[in-house]
């Protein structure tokens, strides 16, 4: 078999730095932001995250693929990442549910993938320097071949990509006949968040993410929602707009991670590209309401400027990351609207912010009672 034979693979990163490992037998080259994730499990729903379109991921768990592949595991129809970076790749599975291999499951894809690396290192490396531009390479490519077309892979700063993967038209999710309609703005939503609605007794009508507001409004929805997605937010003008028309409707929204920067946009709050974003399954988040700590699974390399939240006559802080008191959630004081910059629906888990959801819910609720 092709893995049998793998051949030595680079990591070539945008300051020059050079990581050797070999190939887990897919040839190719590809390019994309580079990223780590700190999560020991879930690694199915990280690579079809539709927020990580772009970026190679860097896997800090150890070992990668031992319990295979499933459908259900799936947060949208295909791979996102541009490619994987890994300590130790499996290649035989030992979980029953699981219905094929990881490496069957990038070989139809074409995924590049890199292990035998030292990502201990290369992980250290990118926290200390910032997240950056890389490419990696299993098909034989010189270094300088591939120094020259690393200068033409674009910033991830600026870069529009809501565009290329949400859905190219309208579609339903749930029970036609549940108690509460949801209009969704996809930006690159994730399926355990339809699930999630779905669960609560939502239906569930999900558009693309340059629909208007009176395109949302045809399903004539209870409430909104704001999907996570890929990308910068501020070159998403023109969907501001629309966002900011949705909010002076007074009803019910709810926004993630992208969708949350887009309600800071539309009151004119910034958003800025961190040295370092937040991605993993064990971020602490303090809920200022409650006073309780939340263990959060994130993935977002924005984040949104806190003191013009803290100097903004109708936001307010709801949530914040503990370990560096960046904005972890916003509300308005006078409309029923929130948005977080983490995932709730978060598959496998952790399970601590599902009650969002239910607030969602309850706002719908309330509004149809009112």
């Amino acid at each position: 078999m092709k893995y049998q034979h793998r051949k030595r693979a680079i990591i070539l990163l945008e300051d020059g730095t050079i990581f050797y490992g070999k190939s887990v037998g897919i040839e190719g080259t590809t390019f994309g932001e580079i990223c780590f994730n700190t999560g020991v499990t879930g690694y199915q729903e990280i690579f079809t995250d539709p927020s990580y379109y772009k970026q190679i991921m860097v896997s800090t768990t150890a070992h990668v693929g031992n319990y295979g592949v499933t459908d259900v595991d799936t947060d949208s129809s295909d791979i996102q990442i541009a490619g994987l970076v890994c300590r130790n790749f499996s290649y035989t599975y030992s979980r029953p549910a699981a219905t094929d291999s990881l490496y069957n499951y990038f070989e139809k894809k074409g995924l590049v993938a890199v292990s035998d690396v030292d990502t201990r290192a290369l992980t250290a490396h990118i926290r200390d320097n910032g997240a950056m531009n890389a490419v990696i390479s299993t098909d034989g490519k010189s270094v300088e071949e591939l120094k020259a077309l690393l200068t033409e892979v674009p910033s991830m700063e600026g870069m529009e990509l809501a565009s290329k993967v949400s859905t190219k038209e309208p579609y339903f999710f749930g029970e036609e006949n549940a108690t509460y309609k949801v209009a969704a703005m996809d930006f690159g939503i994730k399926t355990n968040i339809l699930r999630c609605l779905a669960e609560r007794d939502c239906y569930v009508k999900v558009f693309p993410y340059n629909s208007t507001k009176e395109q949302l409004d045809s399903f004539n929805p209870d409430g909104y929602f704001l999907s996570n997605g890929p990308g910068d937010p501020q070159p998403l003008t023109e969907v501001v707009k629309e966002v900011t028309k949705i909010i002076q409707s007074s009803k019910p929204v709810f926004g993630i991670c992208l969708g949350h920067q887009l309600i800071a946009l539309s009151h004119g709050v910034n958003t800025y590209k961190m040295f370092n974003g937040h991605r993993g399954i064990n971020h602490p988040v303090m809920n200022i309401n409650t006073g309780k700590g939340e263990i959060t699974s994130q993935n977002h390399g924005f984040a949104v400027v806190r003191e013009e939240v803290e100097n903004h006559a109708d936001l307010e802080i709801s949530h914040y990351h503990i370990n560096d008191n960046t904005v972890a959630g916003i509300r308005l004081k006078n409309k029923p609207v929130f948005s977080v910059q983490y995932h709730p629906e978060a598959s496998p888990g952790p399970h601590d912010s599902r009650y969002l959801f239910d607030d969602f819910v309850e706002n719908m609720k309330a509004q149809k009672q009112g």
